[in-house]
């Protein structure tokens, strides 16, 4: 009800201005990027992952990845991988859910089974990387609570400063700062705190690019772990939107089945 009185009174309002607790701000915030970034239906692309240890050696992945827009509740991703060789044909499957626990599967060609990732063990790494399995999920708003903190800018980008809290009962994170692009409303930069309320990690978004005249796609994005020196690189391409995915491409058997 809340929410419903915040966006009703936004319609009549200038923008932000309704907004009058640095919560409610917040929260307004958040729904603008929801609304920027709703509409896209689905979506493919490559990437590759690069792990960078602390002495600077470093070990990568190639994998390409198809995502569906849910209506009423949060995307289902399929992330395949196709190099190296040690990890060729492992595949997650991720149904984020708004109000409870995101639905998680991974595929081990090495077992030939789907193993469940347990709704208590989200804050794990994801693939031996700086992601952990909560972090590859769509960010629905209903995952957090909010605050408006300042204004501030990014390599010359004016960004508006949330502090979000997860929901979600077993997050490894006890908050989150971002740092969201006023203009693309996209993140720039968040700042994850860890459960003893430190600085764990940063995750930088880099190379936006914008399809079909309205959705924004970093090419870049880089996790660093601030407490054991090891960060993770994604690089993003060949996104593809209007694919014609629909929920078959993304039940439990997709995961034994893809390549």
């Amino acid at each position: 009800m809340k929410k419903f009185i915040l966006l009703t009174a936004c319609l009549i309002l200038p923008a932000l201005t309704c907004a009058q607790t640095a919560e409610e701000k917040g929260l307004f915030i958040a729904i603008e990027a929801d609304k920027h970034d709703t509409g896209w239906k689905d979506q493919s692309s490559n990437l590759r992952m690069t792990l960078h240890n602390r002495q600077g050696q470093e070990s990568f992945r190639e994998m390409h990845n198809q995502a569906l827009e849910v209506e009423g509740d949060g995307d289902k991703t399929l992330i395949v991988f196709d190099l190296p060789q040690d990890v060729k044909g492992t595949a997650f499957l991720s149904f984020t859910h708004a109000t409870r626990p995101d639905d998680q599967w991974l595929f081990l060609p090495a077992l030939k089974r789907v193993k469940r990732i347990s709704s208590s063990n989200k804050s794990g790494p994801f693939m031996g990387s700086e992601f952990a399995y909560e972090d590859i999920s769509s960010q629905e708003i209903d995952k957090y609570t909010y605050k408006y903190l300042k204004d501030d800018t990014i390599d010359g980008n004016d960004t508006f400063v949330i502090e979000r809290f997860p929901q979600y009962e077993n997050s490894g994170y006890t908050r989150q700062i971002v740092w969201l692009d006023k203009i693309k409303y996209q993140p720039l930069k968040i700042d994850f705190y860890d459960r003893k309320n430190s600085l764990l990690k940063t995750l930088s978004y880099h190379d936006y690019k914008q399809y079909l005249d309205k959705f924004w796609r970093p090419g870049k994005m880089q996790m660093t772990n601030n407490q054991n020196g090891k960060s993770t690189t994604l690089i993003w391409k060949d996104y593809k939107f209007n694919n014609n995915f629909n929920d078959r491409d993304f039940d439990n058997n997709s995961l034994q089945r893809a390549r």
